[in-house]
């Protein structure tokens, strides 16, 4: 059964960075766009950028774009979220997952971020 394990989230003061990893398990990662999805206290998770399985094609919500960077490294079966000039309307917990609901794998932990302001 394929796992999503989210980490590198953290306390950080508003404009610093953070850098996310989602490390799959499994043989078919790479078959897969990916997508990164957040969730704040009080609201419903919501999208925040996705990756087609080349990594050729990255797409974000407006609210990221420009500031936040998703890769993937399919030989590893990680993939990235690098989030610059971070807000505090940023904070929230982060999850991947496979971008369509349809594939949705279980949702793992997630990681935290939290942005000071």
């Amino acid at each position: 059964q394929v796992q999503l394990v989210e980490s590198g989230g953290g306390l950080v003061q508003a404009g610093g960075s953070l850098r996310l990893s989602c490390a799959a398990s499994g043989p078919t990662f790479s078959d897969y766009a990916m997508s990164w999805f957040r969730q704040a206290p009080g609201k419903e998770r919501e999208f925040v950028a996705a990756i087609n399985w080349s990594g050729s094609m990255p797409s974000y919500t407006p609210s990221v774009k420009g500031r936040f960077t998703i890769s993937r490294d399919n030989a590893q079966n990680t993939m990235y979220l690098q989030m610059n000039s971070l807000k505090p309307e940023d904070t929230a917990v982060y999850y991947c997952n496979r971008q369509f609901s349809y594939l949705w794998l279980a949702w793992g932990q997630g990681t935290q971020v939290t942005v000071s302001s």
